[in-house]
């Protein structure tokens, strides 16, 4: 870090000197539309029927584990996430112990699209007969709306994972949820029902809200420097523009080069924050920031949840508006109506979330 730091500032001066620019751009092969999106859950609702116990649910990065435990509610399944918040989850190894808690599991919930490849084949190595696992982001995505962009090109194959940064597909994820534990609990179908219900009317007065931060900003105010690309489908959805990501594909430190191209965008989009992570903290983008002059903001989360296992705070709603407000109050923009949208448990969160 200290070596690319010295190079950085080396760079520095010659940038200064030059005239060109050079901008960071997404692929354009790989901008997608999300239009007819489908949900594809028969490969998750397959699994067999409980009965006379608990379901038992595993899970990965707490955002997912949130929103399984909004369906599940009171019913009595048991939900174990595996990823500690904070960590990175597509570096995440499973312990050794994580085999154990698989081979009870009767449906495990994951993200997809080769975000928890080591997680994925230790529990299908370990799952018993009639368990499932379930790929939330591969169920409700058609191969043709995956994004490949800074962090995730096209030519390594594997696509943006971060589908649940976007509300609606966050009850996407929800729709498949439903339907794999009502086949596999049906006693319990109702009460899936009713929370799920609740969970899509909490989300989408989340989304409505944040239609209307996002209008109090102008167009050119809308545009993302980000210390991890996981905004790519919600800035589709908003009409955000992503600019850029300080972590390259290998997901290790920017070259110095990488870290100049960001500071001659950064001065040509006239960039109004640059947002780093309440959990990894990042020089560079810190760096970038004081050279150019912009605000750095170094408080967003894309799969560490804000307050406190159990609180209102620590739930998917709660991730969702903190960093809603956090992006467009950076931006010069009003987020009252997402300030104001009240944050309350749709349905009682019992799952463990690892820290």
């Amino acid at each position: 870090m200290r070596r690319l730091l010295v190079t950085f500032a080396m760079l520095i001066g010659l940038l200064g000197c030059s005239g060109s620019s050079t901008s960071l751009t997404q692929s354009s092969d790989g901008v997608a539309t999300l239009t007819g999106t489908q949900i594809a859950s028969q490969n998750c609702a397959s699994g067999t029927v409980v009965a006379d116990r608990a379901v038992n649910i595993v899970t990965t990065v707490a955002p997912i584990t949130s929103i399984v435990s909004s369906i599940v509610g009171d019913t009595g399944a048991i939900i174990t996430g595996l990823v500690p918040e904070g960590t990175n989850s597509h570096t995440f190894e499973p312990p050794p112990s994580a085999a154990a808690v698989l081979e009870g599991a009767d449906v495990v919930f994951i993200n997809g699209l080769v975000l928890e490849e080591p997680t994925k084949n230790l529990a299908r190595a370990n799952l018993r007969k009639g368990a499932v696992v379930c790929e939330l982001a591969t169920a409700v995505l058609p191969e043709t709306d995956w994004i490949f962009d800074f962090s995730f090109p096209k030519s390594g194959g594997k696509p943006n994972p971060h589908l649940w940064t976007n509300p609606p597909m966050a009850i996407d994820y929800a729709t498949v949820i439903l339907d794999t534990l009502t086949h596999i609990d049906p006693t319990n179908t109702d009460a899936y029902k009713i929370n799920y219900e609740a969970f899509v009317a909490q989300i989408r007065s989340l989304d409505d809200a944040t239609k209307v931060a996002t209008a109090s900003l102008p167009i050119e105010s809308r545009k993302l420097l980000t210390y991890h690309d996981a905004y790519a489908y919600l800035a589709l959805h908003y009409g955000w523009q992503v600019i850029g990501a300080i972590q390259p594909a290998s997901f290790e430190e920017p070259t110095a080069k990488d870290v100049v191209d960001l500071i001659r965008q950064v001065r040509s989009e006239e960039v109004r924050a640059i947002f780093g992570s309440e959990v990894f903290p990042s020089p560079i983008l810190e760096q970038i920031g004081k050279e150019t002059g912009v605000k750095y903001v170094d408080v967003l989360r894309d799969d560490d949840l804000p307050g406190e296992p159990g609180s209102p705070e620590h739930s998917y709603a709660g991730l969702m508006r903190f960093d809603f407000v956090t992006m467009v109050e950076s931006l010069g923009g009003d987020a009252t109506a997402l300030k104001s949208l009240e944050l309350v448990l749709t349905a009682p969160d019992r799952a463990e979330y690892p820290q």
